[in-house]
């Protein structure tokens, strides 16, 4: 297998990049923000029939603030990666083979070898690529052509790094 594709120096293109991987690293915020605000608001509802229900309300309003304030944390790192992010548009490309994925962005190069990649994540823009437990780089799909990207996606489902659809 031999892929290789461009990346042109589209200015929205490292925002949307930067938003995938922060969001990957930070969903688990999410979870426990909505975790917090349902616990939060079920001792507000309990305590308001008890005596002791003025003393506990507090912490109740803290965990609910706490919470949503916790699931917004994503869309707001979501939206300062797009916005600081939309300087470094340059040309890139991508050449992946069976070793590993290379990737040029600018004078800037790098690569990954594929025995190091843990697990690749599927969303609608792109391959997440994970090394360990964190996200490390994106493939992006749209950039490819179909034949290259059901090559390169039967490739990874057959290394059992993503699940075949």
């Amino acid at each position: 297998m031999h892929i290789r594709f461009d990346v042109p120096a589209d200015p929205a293109y490292p925002g949307r990049v930067a938003a995938a991987l922060s969001g990957a690293r930070l969903r688990k915020h999410t979870y426990i923000g909505a975790l917090l605000a349902a616990v939060g608001a079920i001792g507000l509802a309990v305590s308001q029939g008890f005596a002791w229900g003025d003393k506990i309300s507090p912490l109740c309003t803290a965990l609910v603030v706490a919470g949503l304030l916790s699931m917004l944390y994503l869309p707001w790192v979501r939206l300062r990666a797009r916005r600081r992010s939309g300087g470094y548009a340059v040309e890139g490309a991508y050449d992946i083979t069976d070793d590993n994925i290379m990737m040029r962005s600018g004078s800037e190069s790098g690569g990954i070898a594929w025995d190091g990649v843990a697990r690749v994540s599927d969303t609608p823009e792109f391959w997440i690529v994970y090394v360990g437990r964190m996200p490390a780089t994106v493939i992006p799909r749209r950039l490819m052509s179909a034949e290259d990207a059901e090559t390169l996606r039967a490739y990874m489902a057959e290394r059992g790094l993503l699940q075949d659809r």
